[in-house]
């Protein structure tokens, strides 16, 4: 045991001892190594460039050859570097690596396009060697160099090309010559053919591009084939339907299949320079007999035709007949259903090899669907085409789904007004489960709602159940969850983004509802941070959009809540980011009134990563003051910096601090009544958006308003006919039903009744009795007008006597009331009832429920003061009452009155409520209190 243990310790000793971890990196260089590479620092740069070039490393070669256009923009250096440089570079070159060749073709196109040598000079230097290096044994490095030669092309005049490269071209594309130079050549003359006149090109250019299409290698044969193109547009239509119509139709139909696929994409490419007839007697004939050999032979060419059929149909559009567009659409059908039939019977390999072909062909179908829609017209999409696109929303292969969500939107477009038809394979695409169907949807949903919104079905959600919108929303809202499931952070903001768009085709209490709680709960928790900042930007975009005011706030709160007030340190760091949002969509006035405090207790918070992101924001806030109105909040800006700069211990925060108090310094604050005059861009868009706002508010209190009147209608009619009811049951006996146990309507005989009789009442009231105490002032000039009435009753006929103390008799002296009250028991039934449901104030003593025992302070608050504007009499009533106080009994005078005088002190409420007791609790005989009008009725 002792034995493998030690073994095991030496084979690990070994493994470690093999690691060598002290050992210095490969990557450095040893002293011999180092003093090759030091140079002279007192040479000049052409002369450092020299040496290093003579006798330099590679990597010190290459540095110089990237520093050659520098060289040449020095004006002092540039004809001595032209004169030993430039030598030394072409000279290096012959014998260099492929990096070194690779900067060389950077640098030599550079020095062209910034014309830093003259045009002769260029093509008697550089331009020589590009030539030379196109034939290099190197491929990499031949195509760099062939790449960089088209590229000066497009630069030179066509005196340069045509002494200079013209007759190297035409060399290189001789039958002698390697592939790789005729493959040169065919590019080379097809890039200058659009630079010369027609006549050179039927001469010079026309002999070796036939000689090339007919060459007897394939590749050379079909990349001459491609430039066709531009050399029939160089020769113009009578050449090129006599000399290159026949080489195309000649390639199209050739054996090789990377033939035959450049003879089709050349054809798609030359359609708009022939002419009617030609189409229509050449072209068309053998597209048709080009597309039935694909589906034939199912080879490599299927893909491409399905790939070019969109571009083909549309070019040739005006030249068909009904019988051959019919047979592009048929053709076109196939193509999406092709590869779904069971396959035949053959080697693995094959199948597996053919069914990506078909998948590739159905999926080049798919992109060129909306083409076809052109192609056949919005009219013709449902007997033509609507049951292909079905097909291909429900493909089996994730990337035909793919493709044809991406062009979804494009389909709605072309449809217009019967954009509902595909309404239901929209709603299958946001119910896939692959990712990337989705994101093809999901990345253009508010493109394909305005296309709804525009269709005809111009309403909310809200207000059609039945509308498309009703079907497509909801799986919107759905797809979120497959979104979330994966790690594609990118989509999930992307889908928040999108969010936003659904307040036009939305209602106010679907988005409180249904979106608003997605939002939030992804703003919570979202795992990256963009997905969060999109979440807030989408949920404060629909704030604006929520019609109640209790809604928006409470969202508001919301964010305060969750986030300025989070303890996870990660949610208080969005809270800024939410406010700069609020910054950008909201007005300066709102953010202030509602977020500015909160955000900058932010400067006290623990964490530096807080406080330094609040540090960001600070310049914006001071952006959004105005003086002298917002004096106080600049105070507490300036407080919270000055704190952050004396209290400030971490470094990164305080070099914050530093960078947004130097940008605090130059923002100015404007002056109130500058704003006025001078409106500014922003203060523009802020002030639209402050309209935008109170907008809204008003909006609100009117739907308020006319609820209300509809609620108040509906009561009144209510109460209206169940005062008729009862005035049929009382029938002769009574014309004149008494009011109903806590009715607000007055006296029978009144002549002060008010508007607000039907009005609901305020529940603030006190005590179990007094719910009806709501205080009407009184219409009537020549009673107490300005002493408040209790629910707009009639109070002028009820009389109150105060008799005069009686000295030495202090226990029998009590307060009197008119005789319509004291026998209120025994008078008339009807009046007895109103007087013991609401007794009349008008002309009594306002007493205190809680009496004042000490004249000299003042009265407690249950009364409402006597305003001093009233009539003569109303004043000399009001005077007497104050200045007789009606001592209590058993007192000669020893003693406080428990009746006090009027109060002048305004009770609890704003509405300013009377004291529900009416006459004071005098003593009887026997030492009892008497009990109130009140408490009588409440025994009862």
């Amino acid at each position: 045991m002792s034995s493998s243990v030690d073994a095991t310790s030496t084979s690990l000793a070994e493994d470690l001892q093999d690691l060598q971890l002290d050992r210095p990196a490969k990557g450095l260089k040893s002293v011999e190594e180092l003093e090759k590479l030091t140079v002279d620092e007192h040479l000049s740069d052409i002369e450092r460039s020299v040496y290093l070039l003579s006798s330099g490393q590679e990597v010190q070669r290459i540095s110089v050859i990237h520093n050659l256009p520098d060289l040449l923009r020095d004006t002092e250096s540039h004809d001595e570097c032209m004169r030993r440089v430039v030598p030394k570079v072409r000279e290096v070159l012959h014998l260099a690596q492929t990096d070194m060749q690779l900067a060389a073709t950077s640098a030599f196109l550079q020095i062209l396009q910034k014309n830093l040598v003259p045009i002769q000079n260029y093509s008697q230097t550089f331009l020589q060697t590009i030539l030379n290096s196109v034939d290099s044994k190197d491929p990499d490095v031949a195509s760099a160099w062939l790449d960089t030669l088209l590229d000066v092309i497009d630069l030179l005049p066509k005196e340069v090309i045509k002494k200079e490269i013209l007759g190297s071209a035409i060399s290189k594309g001789q039958l002698a010559q390697s592939v790789q130079s005729r493959l040169a050549c065919c590019r080379i003359l097809g890039k200058i053919s659009t630079k010369f006149e027609p006549f050179v090109i039927k001469k010079e250019i026309l002999p070796v591009v036939q000689s090339l299409c007919q060459d007897v290698d394939y590749e050379v044969r079909g990349c001459m084939c491609r430039q066709l193109d531009c050399v029939a547009r160089g020769l113009g239509l009578e050449a090129t339907k006599s000399a290159i119509l026949p080489e195309l139709v000649e390639l199209t139909n050739d054996e090789e299949c990377h033939v035959r696929i450049a003879g089709l994409e050349t054809v798609v490419n030359i359609l708009s320079l022939l002419d009617a007839e030609t189409c229509g007697t050449t072209i068309i004939p053998l597209v048709c007999k080009i597309c039935q050999q694909a589906v034939q032979a199912e080879d490599a060419t299927l893909p491409v035709v399905a790939t070019q059929l969109g571009k083909l149909c549309h070019g040739i559009a005006d030249n068909l007949t009904d019988e051959q567009k019919q047979w592009f659409i048929d053709f076109y059908k196939k193509l999406c259903h092709v590869g779904l039939e069971k396959n035949k019977e053959s080697d693995l390999t094959d199948i597996f090899e053919l069914e990506d072909k078909l998948v590739e062909c159905r999926k080049n179908s798919a992109f060129n669907f909306p083409a076809m829609v052109l192609f056949c017209g919005a009219k013709q999409f449902k007997p033509d085409l609507h049951v292909t696109f079905t097909h291909l929303c429900k493909d089996p292969h994730f990337m035909v789904r793919k493709t044809i969500s991406g062009g979804f939107h494009e389909v709605c477009k072309l449809l217009g007004n019967s954009a509902n038809l595909i309404q239901s394979d929209l709603v299958a695409l946001l119910k896939d489960e692959s990712i990337e169907v989705l994101k093809g949807v999901v990345s253009n949903m508010p493109a394909i709602l305005d296309c709804y919104m525009s269709s005809g079905s111009n309403h909310t959600v809200s207000e059609s159940k039945s509308g498309p919108l009703s079907d497509i929303i909801p799986a919107f809202l759905a797809s979120e969850n497959a979104v979330f499931t994966s790690n594609n952070w990118r989509l999930q903001e992307m889908l928040m983004n999108n969010l936003s768009c659904l307040n036009k085709c939305y209602s106010s209490e679907n988005i409180y509802n249904k979106v608003i709680p997605i939002l939030r709960q992804k703003l919570l928790k979202a795992r990256a941070l963009p997905v969060k900042v999109a979440a807030a930007r989408s949920l404060l975009k629909l704030t604006r959009k929520v019609k109640k005011r209790e809604q928006r706030d409470e969202i508001f709160h919301g964010l305060i809540h969750e986030f300025c007030h989070a303890r996870k340190c990660y949610l208080r760091n969005v809270f800024v980011d939410i406010c700069r949002i609020v910054i950008e969509l909201y007005s300066k006035k709102f953010f202030k009134e509602t977020f500015y405090e909160y955000l900058l207790e932010l400067h006290t918070d623990s964490v530096p990563n807080i406080r330094l992101n609040l540090c960001s924001i600070l310049p914006d806030l001071k952006r959004l003051l105005i003086l002298p109105t917002d004096r106080g909040l600049l105070q507490q800006l300036d407080a919270c910096v000055r704190k952050l700069l004396v209290a400030e211990k971490d470094k990164d925060v305080t070099d914050g601090v530093q960078s947004a108090l130097e940008e605090l310094d130059k923002i100015h604050i404007p002056m109130q009544s500058m704003t006025r005059r001078n409106l500014f861009e922003q203060d523009l868009e802020d002030q639209k958006k402050e309209e935008e706002e109170k907008l809204l508010l008003d909006n609100e209190e009117k739907e308020m308003k006319k609820e209300e009147e509809a609620a108040e209608k509906k009561k009144g009619d209510k109460r209206n006919l169940v005062s008729a009811k009862k005035g049929s049951e009382n029938g002769s006996s009574s014309k004149i039903p008494g009011p109903r146990k806590g009715s607000r309507a007055g006296l029978s005989g009144s002549n002060s009744t008010t508007k607000n009789d039907n009005k609901p009442i305020s529940p603030n009231t006190k005590g179990a009795g007094t719910s009806n105490n709501k205080l009407v002032k009184s219409k009537s000039i020549n009673c107490l007008s300005q002493i408040p009435r209790r629910d707009g009753k009639d109070l002028s006929k009820t009389k109150i006597v105060s008799p005069a103390p009686t000295p030495g008799k202090s226990p029998g002296n009590k307060v009197q009331v008119n005789s319509n009250i004291s026998k209120a028991s025994t008078g008339d039934s009807n009046i007895n009832k109103k007087r013991v449901s609401s007794p009349k104030l008008s002309r009594l003593p306002l007493y205190n429920s809680n009496p004042n025992l000490h004249p000299g302070r003042p009265s407690s608050p249950s009364l409402i003061p006597i305003k001093a504007s009233t009539t003569s009499s109303t004043n000399k009533t009001i005077k007497a009452t104050r200045g007789s106080g009606i001592p209590a009994p058993g007192s000669a005078g020893t003693r406080r009155a428990s009746v006090p005088t009027i109060s002048t002190s305004r009770r609890g409420s704003l509405s300013g409520q009377l004291p529900t007791e009416v006459t004071p609790k005098a003593k009887g005989s026997n030492g009892a209190l008497t009990p109130s009008i009140k408490e009588r009725k409440k025994s009862r």
